[in-house]
């Protein structure tokens, strides 16, 4: 091949990459904004784990308040069981099974527990 050819040749090529360098960089940049993103939406600290610790957090949160109420419950409930010589009463006639002179108390029989639904090779039995 002559000079003046391959001269020709590397100025053709220089004027194709001149323009295909603007649709190259809108690829580039459409890449680089799909791969972001992915990043955003599926990262370590991306939007579908954030909503995964959001609800965590809610349900925590209720959680808790469950937990505080319960407490609070009970801690009301020692107070009376201190003070209070009617909540003493309920507790020794509730667990203690005491009763008043005269009083008949009655039992009911504790419920029996669910049993599961037999399997298939008991049924085959």
């Amino acid at each position: 091949m002559s000079t003046s050819r391959l001269i020709q040749l590397a100025r053709h090529l220089a004027d194709t990459l001149c323009r295909a360098r603007r649709k190259l960089a809108t690829a580039g940049v459409a890449l680089l904004a799909a791969l972001l993103a992915v990043h955003v939406l599926f990262g370590a600290n991306g939007m579908i784990v954030y909503h995964k610790k959001r609800t965590e957090y809610r349900s925590l949160q209720n959680n808790l308040q469950q937990l505080e109420k319960e407490n609070d419950a009970l801690s009301q409930q020692i107070r009376a069981l201190k003070s209070d010589p009617e909540a003493i009463e309920k507790e020794a006639r509730e667990q203690l099974r005491y009763a008043k002179p005269g009083e008949i108390i009655f039992l009911l029989p504790a419920p029996k527990p669910d049993s599961p639904p037999p399997t298939a090779s008991a049924e085959k039995r």
